[in-house]
């Protein structure tokens, strides 16, 4: 993290922790994702300020998994989360699961009973919603809340051992029916599950609620700063609550708003349903805002972290503009990304004075913004090359700086070219242009002492290599999908994919994979995953401009 900016107020909470010697002076943070999903963009935020708070620090953050819902949750996701938090450039100090403290939770639960301050409810879920009134209106004890100690010991391990069905009864703090907070109004600690769990197998058939388990996690791996998003100020009463009468080690929580971005949408939920309907190609789609999308398409884990870096740590809850994300990946690939020549929209150009047969070998830097070029590539030139369609104007307006009929051109690391004629078919589109070279024109030894005002880019027709190139765009086209009237998925952007075949010059057939080209003029690309050396295919990860700014 940089050290000139002011700290956010987690960090003055830390700092202040640290000054009065809190814990030794010591500072242990988690990230606990649910693998129920892949991580998206919302949950980088939540890994740079948890991990980064302990590198700042000095501390160390663990990786928990919340497992205690056996019906949604996979080691598939399990594997991509370690991924992902991998490849972000993070370390956690432990991996650890909820499921690893299932015996230790259920000794809390007892211990809680003991103390008189559980039961177990045979009442149905629509029967607790009501008994529990609402926010104006106190809730009602029912018949449960008076059973004994020693037959809710009993009731609950027959439950544990697996006597009931699933939803026959629950297990129930008992706290204050009136409070003012709903979720303090007698929460449920555990319910009746039989489902097959991916780490603990068959051995439980009751599982602790997300309440219930996590700040009791935190207590047991005696996490100091317990960060979480804004939706869960209303259950830190009930985590001091639960800490409080166990007397467990008291961690703490502590909020901060969730990232909420234009463009796109953050529900797990909804994600899952654009994957299973086919509205993407996966959780990795370079569409998808999650993390391992954002991958796919190009994105650097520099720029995701600087992105992180720039959105702050706020207490209020804000939307942030898709158009900082991409420039922060602009800033990035501009930095590091090698520059190729790539031809999307092909025509073909005769230079007619240079000699026919001949092929020379010329010069390009793999990135000018660094001093020495990052090394370079040969670039093959020959007599008919491609060029881009709208390079050239066969009646040119008074701006139009590329080429036409007696208007010169340079040809990026080559030479300047004249445009002479066009050939149309019957339809009267170009299918071919002519034009001459100067040879004393070449890059980089120019003795021809003509100036012109635009270069283009180009690729050897001989020489060129064919790819499937992917114009990703934007999954949404409106700012807000969520906020919109009616099915979200009535917001996608139908343009948010094109497929367009095309040349590439030679070099780009030894692509590498996860490195960031830039197609000169054209916009940054990576190669995709499923890229054979039979079948190339790039993805865009960002144009060169904003093109939504004016939108």
């Amino acid at each position: 993290m940089s050290e000139e900016r002011s700290l956010n107020f987690i960090e003055e909470i830390v700092e202040e922790d640290i000054r009065e010697g809190k814990n030794g002076g010591r500072v242990h943070t988690r990230f606990p994702p649910e693998p129920n999903g892949y991580l998206h963009i919302g949950h980088a935020k939540s890994i740079c300020l948890n991990f980064g708070l302990a590198q700042r620090y000095n501390g160390q953050t663990n990786l928990r998994f919340d497992d205690t819902n056996p019906v949604t949750e996979d080691t598939e996701y399990v594997d991509s989360i370690k991924e992902d938090i991998s490849w972000l450039g993070f370390k956690w100090a432990n991996e650890l699961y909820a499921s690893d403290y299932f015996d230790k939770i259920y000794a809390f639960a007892q211990a809680l009973i003991r103390k008189g301050l559980a039961y177990v409810d045979d009442s149905t879920a629509e029967e607790i919603a009501t008994q529990k009134g609402t926010p104006t209106e106190p809730g009602k004890p029912n018949q449960y809340r008076s059973r004994s100690v020693e037959e809710n010991l009993e009731l609950f391990e027959a439950m544990k051992n697996g006597k009931y069905p699933d939803g026959a009864k629950v297990l129930r703090a008992k706290i204050d029916l009136a409070s003012p907070n709903m979720h303090m109004r007698d929460p449920i600690m555990y319910r009746i599950k039989h489902a097959h769990h991916h780490r603990t197998g068959d051995k439980w058939c009751i599982y602790p609620m997300y309440d219930f388990a996590h700040g009791q996690s935190d207590a047991i791996e005696e996490i100091t700063h317990s960060v979480c998003t804004l939706e869960f100020i209303p259950h830190r009463a009930l985590y001091d609550w639960f800490i409080q009468e166990l007397e467990i080690f008291p961690s703490h929580q502590y909020e901060f708003a969730r990232l909420n971005m234009t463009y796109t949408v953050m529900s797990k939920r909804k994600l899952l349903q654009l994957v299973k309907e086919g509205h993407v190609d996966g959780w990795d789609d370079p569409r998808m805002p999650t993390i391992s999308g954002l991958r796919r398409r190009g994105y650097t884990p520099a720029s995701i972290r600087e992105f992180c870096e720039r959105i702050g740590v706020a207490k209020r809850e804000n939307i942030i503009d898709l158009s900082l994300l991409e420039f922060c990946i602009r800033e990035d690939l501009n930095k590091t990304a090698w520059r190729r020549m790539a031809v999307l929209d092909p025509v073909k150009l005769i230079i007619d004075n240079y000699p026919e047969g001949q092929t020379e070998v010329l010069h390009g830097e793999n990135n000018p913004e660094v001093e020495g070029g990052e090394g370079g590539r040969d670039i093959p030139f020959s007599r008919e090359i491609y060029i881009e369609r709208e390079d050239f104007m066969e009646v040119a307006p008074k701006k139009f700086f590329r080429l036409g009929p007696g208007l010169m051109v340079r040809l990026k690391n080559a030479y300047i070219i004249k445009g002479e004629s066009c050939v149309k078919d019957a339809d009267g589109n170009i299918t071919e242009i002519h034009c001459t070279y100067l040879p004393e024109s070449k890059s980089g030894s120019d003795t021809s002492g003509i100036n012109v005002k635009g270069t283009i880019h180009w690729v050897s027709v001989p020489h060129a290599k064919t790819a499937e190139v992917r114009l990703y765009d934007r999954l949404f086209k409106v700012e807000d999908p969520s906020s919109e009237e009616g099915d979200f998925k009535e917001y996608l952007n139908p343009d948010s994919l094109q497929v367009i075949n095309a040349f590439i010059e030679p070099d780009l057939a030894t692509a590498i994979p996860g490195k960031g080209y830039q197609f000169i003029r054209k916009g940054y690309f990576t190669l995709d995953k499923n890229s054979t050396a039979d079948k190339l295919v790039f993805n865009r990860t960002v144009t060169l401009k904003d093109g939504w700014a004016k939108k």
